[in-house]
């Protein structure tokens, strides 16, 4: 496929006093994304004197900068010639990350009310969310969450209206169309639906987070023997 520069509409704003924001679309779209991920890595390797950090989010990269490092007008001039000078090759190459999933009972306590608000059985809402290969979009939230675009909209199910206190590192939940996993216990308003016994995130793990931004992800339904037998090799 012959690629070409970035040809859309494309806003640069600054968000404070150290974060700039590159805007490339205003919809949750794989295209759009790929351009986000691809603008996001050059500006890494680019090596801008006085940036700390780079954060690829839906259909935007914020970048922080520490001021007293950093020449801003230098910094804005090297973010439009990113943009412009970026080309797309068509998809971005990603990996398929296979997450073993025991749903429902104490690991899915929110399974049978989303069977029930979409009047269908528990066995249908598991095989319809085990089906999809979900694509990740963005990280956020807490270190390492996961927000997934795919989520089949058979299933698609507001939040809870109060959010727990404590929700369990390795929960597997759906808010409207997306799908999440909880990295670490956290508070957290997504409906339950089962959980991993993998370890998304680990401080010690070079990158600490299992997930990445343009990852691919399917759910594997597993029984919770199988949850506890697993739990216990992360652990070793």
């Amino acid at each position: 496929m012959k690629s070409s520069p970035w040809e859309r509409s494309y806003k640069i704003k600054v968000v404070g006093d150290s974060a700039i924001a590159i805007f490339l679309g205003n919809k949750i779209d794989e295209e759009i994304n790929d351009v986000v991920l691809t603008v996001a890595k050059k500006i890494e390797e680019k090596n801008i004197k006085g940036i700390t950090e780079v954060v690829p989010t839906y259909c935007s990269v914020y970048i922080y900068y520490d001021p007293l490092k950093a020449d801003y007008r230098q910094v804005l001039n090297e973010l439009h010639e990113i943009v412009k000078s970026t080309k797309v090759k068509g998809k971005i190459k990603t990996r398929t990350i296979k997450i073993p999933v025991a749903y429902g009972g104490e690991f899915g306590p929110d399974l049978e009310f989303v069977a029930q608000y979409h009047n269908m059985s528990i066995e249908d809402v598991i095989e319809i969310h085990s089906k999809p290969t979900y694509r990740v979009y963005m990280l956020g939230f807490t270190p390492g969450f996961a927000y997934m675009g795919g989520l089949d909209k058979r299933i698609a199910t507001p939040r809870l209206k109060t959010p727990r206190k404590r929700v369990p590192a390795g929960s597997v939940g759906i808010a409207g169309e997306q799908t999440g996993i909880y990295p670490i216990e956290s508070p957290g308003g997504w409906r339950l639906i089962g959980r991993t016994p993998l370890k998304l995130f680990n401080p010690k793990r070079d990158p600490p987070t299992l997930l990445l931004p343009g990852d691919r992800v399917k759910f594997i339904p597993i029984d919770h023997e199988e949850f506890y037998k697993i739990l216990e090799e992360e652990g070793k």
